[in-house]
């Protein structure tokens, strides 16, 4: 990995976790709106933000009331979704199509976090799984133009090479 890769992804990291830490209440349990999500969006842009988006989650989720847990399934969730999305990614190429595979995608995934609530605290796994997913997905979906619109000026594939 070149330093200029290296540095963007410890940024993305960075900021995903100053981002979670101040939205802290509403990041982690049955009801998330764990705002940094957002930022999955820029694996569509180009892969190599998977280490600056994994990174994020990881360091985030130390500071969970469920380290443990989270550090497993929080981290494999994130993991899983955007490796879907890079190999989707392989095949389709118009950007906003890859979005909304994105959005459906960490959505569905969204099962992993609704099984880790169930195990760790005994939330019923649907509903767990029907508010982690539509928390997620709001953000997600809200995220999509604003990131959309923000690579039209910034133009996310060339800031990694």
């Amino acid at each position: 990995m070149n330093s200029r890769t290296l540095i963007v992804n410890g940024i993305l990291a960075a900021l995903y976790i100053a981002v979670s830490l101040v939205i802290n209440p509403i990041a982690f349990s049955a009801i998330q709106f764990r705002i940094p999500e957002l930022f999955n969006h820029l694996i569509v842009f180009n892969k190599k933000y998977i280490y600056g988006i994994v990174a994020g989650v990881f360091i985030t989720n130390l500071f969970s009331p469920m380290a443990a847990y989270d550090l497993i399934f929080g981290v494999g969730q994130s993991l899983l979704a955007l490796l879907i999305v890079i190999f989707a990614s392989r095949y389709i190429k118009n950007i906003k199509v890859l979005m909304i595979i994105n959005i459906l995608v960490f959505t569905f995934t969204m099962f992993m976090i609704a099984f880790e609530l169930h195990l760790a605290l005994g939330f019923p796994f649907w509903l767990s799984w029907l508010t982690t997913a539509a928390g997620e997905f709001t953000v997600m979906l809200i995220g999509a133009p604003i990131v959309y619109a923000m690579n039209k000026r910034i133009q996310f594939s060339k800031w990694i090479s």
